[in-house]
């Protein structure tokens, strides 16, 4: 089993109201993935964050392996929407894979 934790800094171009919307969004569409990426058994965003942190969402994804997390990577519902709801409206990435 591979987890694979992303956190995301949105833009500060954007107000509270948009911040929320982007939230949503990425939410929605990160864990409706599930069911639809072989190999993917569990995804969940969080988007509610404690004023110490230093991130505004984060995923906490698990995959049955390596190999699966790749094909995540770049299986065409997860481009989607990484491509519309994720990238457009991030300032920053940061990303931790690792065997469990």
């Amino acid at each position: 089993m591979v987890k694979h934790i992303i956190i995301w800094k949105i833009k500060d171009e954007y107000d509270d109201a948009k911040k929320e919307e982007i939230k949503l969004g990425v939410k929605t569409g990160l864990e409706g993935l599930a069911g639809q990426v072989p190999g993917l058994t569990e995804i969940k965003v969080q988007t509610e964050m404690l004023p110490t942190s230093n991130g505004d969402l984060m995923l906490d994804s698990t995959f049955e392996s390596f190999e699966a997390l790749k094909g995540y990577a770049v299986h065409p519902a997860h481009v989607d929407v990484a491509d519309n709801k994720v990238r457009p409206f991030m300032a920053s990435r940061s990303c931790v894979d690792f065997e469990i």
